[in-house]
């Protein structure tokens, strides 16, 4: 394990955590005292644990605020998806899992592949700043994306403008279908987002000290742990680095 940057990442003591509340696979539910609990929670308090650092859960609605509050200085580290648009501003660890993201079509959809839905004249419904949103950005070509600000707000958007593709996640989808009936899921995945850690960028120790943390996690068995102990469905552990 690298050497531990306290006074870099935690020098109040206190290690202040930015979180995706919106993310049901990594944040599953709250506690008695209402505290955020999850794989995302758990992996904050292995990384305070191995610091000795007391923590502090800072809470987002969504990927985007989260990823953007670190020009603010307002987390010490932060669980999202690995995504080149934020590395300008946060070094990120190598990923401790991963999620499938597909597209859900509506009843009566001509479209069967993953790789029929780029195409003109096809409109997206995506959650704006979400990691696969980030992904559809880079490399849709032809097909329209029509941006939403939330994840409920984007299914409302596919179903109140007749869209023809919802993107998301592989298990939010799953949820979705059960409500649209003759809908269905493509097969396969456009990407998996690398769930990692983040740290601000100019943090080199930092970076280094997580990376290894990161590592030893997968490794450990730390990870698949966590992911068994909050019964997590449609999240795996990522694969070591080579």
């Amino acid at each position: 394990m690298s050497k531990i940057p306290i006074a870099e990442l935690a020098p109040t003591g206190t290690l202040r955590a930015g979180i995706n509340t919106q993310n049901f696979l990594l944040v599953s539910g709250r506690d008695e005292s209402g505290n955020p609990i999850g794989v995302a929670p758990s992996m904050a308090g292995a990384v305070a644990t191995r610091l000795g650092a007391a923590l502090r859960l800072i809470e987002y609605e969504n990927a985007k605020q989260l990823g953007d509050a670190v020009e603010d200085d307002a987390w010490d580290i932060g669980f999202m998806g690995a995504e080149p648009a934020r590395a300008e501003h946060i070094g990120f660890t190598p990923a401790y899992c991963e999620i499938e993201a597909t597209y859900l079509v509506p009843a009566g959809s001509p479209l069967d592949d993953i790789d029929d839905v780029d195409r003109p004249g096809i409109r997206i419904a995506t959650n704006t700043g979400s990691a696969y949103d980030l992904w559809l950005t880079r490399n849709i070509k032809h097909a329209k994306l029509v941006h939403a600000p939330d994840l409920p707000k984007s299914r409302d958007v596919f179903v109140g403008q007749h869209l023809d593709v919802l993107a998301g996640l592989r298990a939010w989808l799953l949820r979705e279908a059960e409500k649209l009936p003759g809908s269905r899921l493509l097969d396969g995945k456009f990407t998996a987002v690398q769930q990692a850690i983040g740290t601000r960028r100019a943090n080199k120790a930092s970076v280094e000290f997580l990376t290894a943390f990161v590592e030893e996690a997968k490794r450990s068995g730390l990870v698949a742990n966590l992911i068994a102990q909050h019964r997590v469905q449609g999240l795996s552990v990522a694969s070591l680095k080579t």
